[in-house]
């Protein structure tokens, strides 16, 4: 397999249907979500908002192959997801970057597991995704002298490299300062254009999900459920303090406010 057909892009559809998932607390039964169905097209940006507890990390869980729906099924271009695979890698709001790797040994390791790819051509595809963001210059560097927002430039990188169908996002920015996460909204926007990944976002920032995503999905707590989606027409790429995008936020919180009472945090 050449390099270059590693670096095209990968897209898939996503379907959820109808999945519901049960945990056990003390307390008794959770319903963490009910009966959810969504559909992602190839390419989209969609994210999932909503209160703490409604079931936003569990179903992307559940899309990773982490767990396993009560009932229901998921799937990748009509194939059900029975468990983990390189078609969807998730990114987490900690980085998890190995310390005793450089930049470049981070990138390297989900590489090691496509076996169509000598070691050069490993190396090759990496640099293009450092390249991609912006850490060209940092191959070597460790990660202990790498600042929040470039190590998760890193994490992004990793996930990227092996070319899965599906990115899946948990809190990913959540744990930057504001700064850094403006800085990441505009790149992450940039990549998305340039590469067209299917992403599912999970956040609890509205104004967030307003200036990444296609759509804005909503969720009901306990159990979790889809309660409205919004259509999020805004040019890319998209300022999170422009007036416009304000005003879509707006409305999602005051609709929030109306079904639960309060707003999610921002």
């Amino acid at each position: 397999m050449s390099v270059h057909s590693e670096l095209q892009n990968v897209t898939a559809k996503l379907v959820v249907k109808n999945v519901s998932k049960t945990f056990e607390s003390a307390q008794g039964k959770v319903d963490a979500l009910k009966d959810v169905s969504l559909t992602i097209n190839e390419g989209e940006f969609v994210c999932l908002v909503g209160p703490s507890g409604c079931g936003k990390s569990t179903l992307l869980n559940l899309v990773a192959g982490l767990d396993k729906p009560d009932s229901g099924e998921i799937l990748v271009e009509d194939t059900p997801v029975a468990g983990p695979g390189r078609d969807r890698m998730v990114m987490f709001q900690e980085h998890a970057l190995f310390p005793w790797l450089d930049v470049m040994g981070n990138v390297l390791f989900g590489l090691k597991l496509k076996p169509n790819l000598t070691d050069p051509e490993r190396r090759e595809v990496a640099k293009f995704y450092l390249h991609l963001v912006g850490l060209d210059q940092f191959e070597r560097a460790s990660i202990h002298e790498l600042s929040g927002g470039m190590r998760q430039r890193v994490a992004l990188a990793r996930s990227l490299a092996p070319n899965p169908r599906i990115l899946l996002m948990d809190e990913t920015f959540g744990a930057l300062d504001a700064l850094t996460r403006e800085q990441l909204y505009g790149e992450i926007q940039q990549i998305w254009e340039k590469r067209k990944k299917t992403i599912l976002f999970v956040t609890h920032n509205i104004r967030e999900a307003v200036c990444l995503g296609d759509r804005v999905i909503l969720f009901s707590p306990h159990p979790g459920r889809i309660v409205k989606t919004f259509e999020i027409n805004l040019p890319r790429p998209r300022d999170i303090n422009d007036p416009a995008l304000t005003s879509y936020a707006s409305e999602i919180t005051a609709y929030l406010k109306n079904q639960f009472g309060r707003a999610v945090a921002e």
